[in-house]
């Protein structure tokens, strides 16, 4: 039996002490060392702190660590997706006018007028979204508030950052025959955390992420002054549609 203790006879020319020192030891169960093993929390586990190298704190379910690697900004899911689609149409303006302009100067085509701006991973559950910016972010969102003028106003705009924790999602599978992943917001809706814009393996992730810009240094990711207004907006707008009276529907006639 694992455990027991079994008396050691002992060795010409050792002492019992050295006797005891030699003894082996039962080495205590490791993680998988693929994701192929184990049970489906001990995979999700592993793909974290192995594939993203993401920490994750103890006990079950599986859950993230803020505040390491990202804080998290946790809006309703309606402010979210309004805010990615906004984000997403002004990318593409920008794009097209970069493009544009470099035609104009005569380059030779359009592939070097500039990248757009790469996705910062993204979750919902149970409706909500959690929006992975730039670790510190968290310490940085009341004074932003402030700064741009949202701070007097109750948003239902939190974060989340040292000593937090988020619920891991399960790690993003493709869909039968290449087709994409089923729509994760209908299982975020019923509780569960699932990637609606998941990080990319071999990708630094913090590279990505939505920071505070650096006056004389060009970076690729979203500026985070910028998604937070665009939240704090949609928020607002959220919060203002929830308190108007219900709009009388339309009857339909027969003619």
């Amino acid at each position: 039996m694992v455990g027991a203790s079994h008396p050691v006879p002992p060795v010409p020319g050792l002492p019992p002490s050295s006797v005891a020192a030699a003894s082996p030891v039962v080495p205590s169960p490791r993680r998988p060392t693929e994701n192929g093993g184990g049970s489906a929390s001990e995979r999700v586990r592993w793909w974290y702190e192995s594939v993203l190298g993401w920490p994750t704190a103890p006990g079950e379910p599986v859950r993230l660590r803020t505040g390491v690697r990202f804080d998290v900004l946790d809006v309703p899911a309606g402010a979210g997706y309004a805010t990615l689609e906004r984000l997403g149409r002004a990318e593409q303006a920008e794009q097209v006018g970069q493009a544009e302009r470099a035609g104009r100067a005569g380059a030779a085509g359009a592939d070097g007028a500039g990248s757009p701006v790469p996705g910062f991973p993204v979750a919902v559950q149970g409706g909500r979204m959690l929006l992975l910016v730039a670790a510190g972010a968290a310490e940085e969102l009341p004074g932003l508030l402030e700064w741009l003028e949202w701070g007097s106003l109750p948003l239902d705009l939190t974060a989340v950052g040292t000593g937090g924790l988020m619920d891991a999602p399960p790690a993003p599978e493709p869909g039968p025959a290449g087709l994409p992943p089923r729509p994760p917001e209908r299982d975020g809706l019923r509780g569960a955390a699932v990637w609606l814009r998941p990080p990319v393996p071999g990708c630094e992730v913090g590279s990505s992420l939505p920071a505070l810009s650096v006056p004389g240094c060009a970076g690729t990711a979203l500026d985070l002054a910028r998604l937070v207004h665009t939240l704090a907006t949609q928020c607002h707008r959220v919060r203002l549609a929830a308190s108007d009276p219900p709009r009388a529907r339309p009857v339909a006639r027969v003619g």
